[in-house]
């Protein structure tokens, strides 16, 4: 059988992490290609098995990211660079302009790993979650056969990833209740608690009342203090029984705060990621999840949004059991009944008691689920077509999102929408199924006087406020509804290492 030889990289890409590499120089050495793009959930999920390839295989192995966006926002450098900070990713990314790589090597879905010998062949290639037992068997093959025979090219070292020093890092999601907001200040792997918003000198000033978490990633239950969390985002708040429930999201796990006690415990998943796309229940505790990024309570039900296997499911607080309610497991856009229905990358979700309102991300859509029988799933807005992204103002399906995350009900019968990669706060009114930008254009920011927005993730409304977790500029923002005002939330002594917001 005639070997490939791996295509070299073209000389004038961009490469971030790392001066520019080739092929050629990296003869001696075995070279993993990791074909990605950063709004993908299935490329990040594979991140922890590439690092721990890294780190099993340092003095033989180099992986390379080869970054090929599918949004058009994604091919924004600084966009990149804003994800490779996030997800603490310290390998060499090449940028791929125009797909010409994701072409040269005839990749055709996220995320495809090419694995690429000594001699600079390509020996293995593999798509989509799970392949790192079998990435290992290959690499201790290759290793056993160059041992003999050759030298390891030496490699410079690895990108050291610096925590973020800021008050925030990456908030994605906030939840405003009765007298506190709350904010998931996912890079730092915390949650932020304050008081009531008050005007000092122009500014929107929050007491801060309480941090929740060391600030380090991992999964530890216990007292504030004590626990740890990782990337958490979601949240949904019982006020009655002071309990705040959280989507853990990277340790797949559904967290629960009690005010009363001030401690955090885990109350669904295992901690351990579930690769399983078929309709699943059983005890919370033991079973697995899978990325929920997002939740809301309705009575004693948490409804998930399951980013992960695209799903949306149900956890029964009374009874501890957790199952599937609504999506395939496929990543689509199909409107059906629940169990037939298909989401891709569901990462927000609210409620008017009666409907599901979904942020379907990588369809770039909102969706709705029926809570009555027949369990209707349909598309309100967008698309409803995993490359029918854009930014268009208009009719409902007529309307064009781009990588929504967050969304958040308005008893006026209006949505209010992040629509991430464009930027925007965007306003569905329910009635005469009309989306229109609220705000984050260039044009009203000027004219306002008001700061632009960067991957808004999470928005949520109390009364006449609407609050906008401002993802990449780490910060949330405060919004008058009644009389359009707008101001950046302000925590005074909020820290972050040695960085902290003044008193």
């Amino acid at each position: 059988m005639a070997r490939i030889r791996a295509p070299e990289f073209p000389q004038d890409f961009v490469w971030l992490n790392s001066l520019p590499l080739s092929l050629k120089a990296l003869r001696g050495r075995l070279v993993l290609l990791d074909f990605w793009t950063y709004g993908c959930i299935n490329c990040l999920h594979i991140l922890p098995d590439l690092k721990a390839l890294e780190q099993k295989y340092a003095s033989q192995l180099t992986v390379i990211g080869v970054h090929s966006a599918k949004f058009d926002h994604e091919q924004d450098l600084q966009g990149v660079q804003q994800a490779i900070a996030r997800h603490s990713i310290t390998h060499p990314v090449l940028i791929d302009q125009q797909f010409r790589i994701w072409q040269d090597y005839t990749v055709r879905a996220y995320p495809t790993l090419i694995l690429i010998d000594p001699q600079g062949y390509i020996v293995a290639t593999v798509s989509g979650e799970g392949h790192r037992s079998q990435l290992e068997g290959w690499i201790d093959q290759l290793i056993a056969a160059q041992e003999d025979h050759s030298e390891w090219t030496l490699v410079n070292n690895p990108v050291i990833i610096q925590p973020l020093a800021t008050p925030l890092a990456f908030p994605g999601k906030v939840l405003a209740a009765q007298d506190r907001l709350f904010i998931a200040d996912s890079g730092h792997h915390r949650v932020v608690v304050t008081g009531r918003s008050h005007s000092l000198s122009g500014e929107r000033v929050h007491d801060l009342q309480q941090v929740i978490g060391t600030g380090t990633a991992g999964l530890q239950d216990g007292t504030f203090e004590e626990a740890q969390f990782c990337n958490p985002q979601g949240m949904a708040w019982d006020e009655r029984r002071s309990h705040l429930y959280i989507t853990d999201t990277d340790n797949h796990v559904i967290r629960r705060v009690n005010f009363k006690t001030q401690t955090v415990e885990t109350i669904a998943g295992t901690g351990q990621q579930n690769r399983s796309l078929s309709p699943q229940q059983g005890s919370a505790l033991t079973t697995a999840l899978n990325s929920p990024w997002d939740l809301v309570k309705i009575d004693q039900n948490l409804f998930i949004a399951m980013a992960g296997n695209h799903q949306i499911w149900r956890l029964n607080l009374t009874t501890q059991q957790i199952q599937t309610f609504a999506g395939t497991g496929a990543e689509g856009c199909y409107d059906a009944i629940a169990p037939e229905a298909a989401f891709a990358q569901p990462s927000g979700i609210a409620t008017d008691g009666q409907r599901l309102f979904v942020a379907d991300s990588e369809g770039s859509s909102i969706r709705a689920v029926n809570l009555n029988p027949p369990f209707e799933v349909t598309t309100v807005c967008g698309s409803g077509d995993l490359y029918g992204f854009g930014d268009r103002d208009g009719k409902a399906t007529a309307a064009r999102l781009q990588h929504c995350m967050g969304v958040a009900y308005d008893p006026n019968r209006l949505l209010w929408i992040a629509d991430t990669y464009n930027h925007k706060i965007k306003r569905l009114d329910l009635t005469i199924q009309n989306c229109q930008t609220f705000y984050g254009s260039e044009e009203l920011a000027e004219a306002c006087d008001r700061p632009s927005l960067d991957e808004p993730a999470g928005v949520s409304l109390w009364e006449q406020t609407l609050y906008i977790a401002d993802t990449n500029h780490h910060r949330i923002c405060w919004v008058d509804l009644g009389i359009g005002e707008m101001a950046i939330v302000i925590i005074p002594g909020l820290c972050s290492l040695d960085v902290c917001l003044p008193h």
